[in-house]
């Protein structure tokens, strides 16, 4: 009893309070997978005394294994309305799966400050996106030819899998910049997380666990996390919906963006020691 007061339960009150906190804010904002969970796990472990650099090991591995069943769920839901690509899933996924393949292969040699600094920037990259490109014009008249969307795919499996998130945050802002329609691109995007999360999940639930990471570890991947925040994802992702639809949605992706900077910048700060 004592062995678990002292190392378990901890370990699962930070994972409940992880997916407490993604459930609602993908509710009541739209997003979800990495950039919610990755974040948040992260300074709640260190808040139990892991190191930074084993914490964000932990954070990103347990992400990419609950972004596989969040993932089916919502390729399931966007394909029901028809919001699922599937001619530009069939030219992607060669290039994705590469990307991916190549991604976790950099993230298992590389140090946790290189992935935290990574996150950190992609996390500033996407407040600034939130804040900025709604109002601003597509980039382009159209996606690129075969060359240029294989470079698209890739790029997004390749950073995607490193930090941990799913296919949204990289591949709907590049999607839509290319005057892709806002809708598809939500719906495709979730099937580029399962491209993502099912090699990178499984790449690192094969690697070494880091020492000192917490109690319930498989490789990287905290399985008393996943078992943790998945069931409360699911069931707050009403309440932030209804939230959603009583707040100003502008304002709350403002602030969302704001949660993102701090993230990322604290994130860049701890790797810089500053």
């Amino acid at each position: 009893m004592n062995t678990f007061i002292s190392e378990w339960l901890p370990t699962l009150l930070a994972m409940l309070a992880t997916g407490a906190f993604a459930g609602i804010l993908a509710g009541l904002l739209g997003v979800g997978g990495g950039i919610v969970i990755v974040p948040v796990l992260y300074f709640v472990l260190q808040g139990l005394g892991v190191d930074p650099a084993v914490a964000i090991r932990v954070a990103t591995g347990t992400s990419l294994l609950v972004i596989v069943p969040t993932s089916l769920s919502s390729v399931r839901s966007h394909h029901k309305r028809g919001n699922v690509d599937w001619a530009l899933i069939r030219r992607w996924w060669p290039f994705m799966v590469l990307g991916v393949i190549a991604g976790s292969l950099v993230a298992l040699w590389a140090n946790g400050d290189l992935i935290s600094a990574l996150f950190g920037i992609i996390a500033l990259l996407a407040a600034t996106n939130m804040l900025l490109r709604p109002q601003a014009p597509p980039l382009a008249d159209s996606l690129p030819g075969l060359p240029g969307q294989g470079a698209m795919a890739g790029s997004i499996g390749f950073f995607s899998v490193m930090v941990g998130i799913g296919g949204g945050t990289l591949g709907v802002p590049m999607l839509t910049a290319c005057s892709y329609p806002p809708h598809r691109a939500v719906g495709t995007a979730a099937f580029f997380g399962l491209l993502i999360s099912l090699p990178g999940a499984t790449a690192m639930l094969l690697a070494e666990t880091p020492e000192g990471a917490p109690a319930g570890m498989v490789g990287s991947v905290s399985l008393a996390g996943f078992a943790a925040i998945v069931p409360l994802t699911v069931l707050l992702v009403p309440v932030g919906t209804w939230l959603g639809s009583k707040l100003n949605a502008a304002w709350l992706k403002r602030v969302f963006a704001i949660f993102l900077c701090i993230s990322g910048g604290r994130m860049l700060m701890q790797v810089f020691g500053v």
